[in-house]
């Protein structure tokens, strides 16, 4: 696939992917004979992956080091598992304070919901 017809498929900009191919967040894409990249389905699972762990919040740093570890082989498996379990527990800490968040919006429109019910009661009278 063209660098156009992925940024179509993943709505991320050509740009964007050439950064995160840059800064190793994908790995290096393939060229063909005219010198333009040619993703293959396993450059575009990892843009999929990327595109799916930054939309969680997922660190570029921790992305970086994980690509450049599943680079190096299977002797990284550990190293690569324990970014996973580190960004899950921040992931984790991270929903639950806004689902805390999320209960004091609920109550607070509650609140308003109950406060216009009693305006509503007062002018009928």
């Amino acid at each position: 696939m063209t660098i156009s017809e992925v940024s179509k498929k993943y709505d991320i900009s050509t740009d964007t992917l050439r950064y995160y191919e840059r800064i190793g967040l994908i790995p290096k894409v393939g060229k063909n004979r005219s010198g333009n990249r040619d993703f293959t389905e396993v450059d575009c699972n990892w843009v999929e992956f990327i595109k799916c762990m930054r939309g969680a919040g997922i660190s570029v740093e921790s992305l970086i080091d994980y690509v450049k570890l599943f680079q190096e082989g299977d002797n990284t498996i550990k190293a690569r598992k324990q970014i996973l379990v580190e960004e899950y527990e921040i992931l984790s800490e991270k929903i639950k304070k806004l689902q805390e968040v999320q209960e004091r919006l609920k109550f607070k429109i509650e609140s308003y919901d109950k406060n216009i019910l009693e305006y509503e009661e007062r002018l009928k009278k």
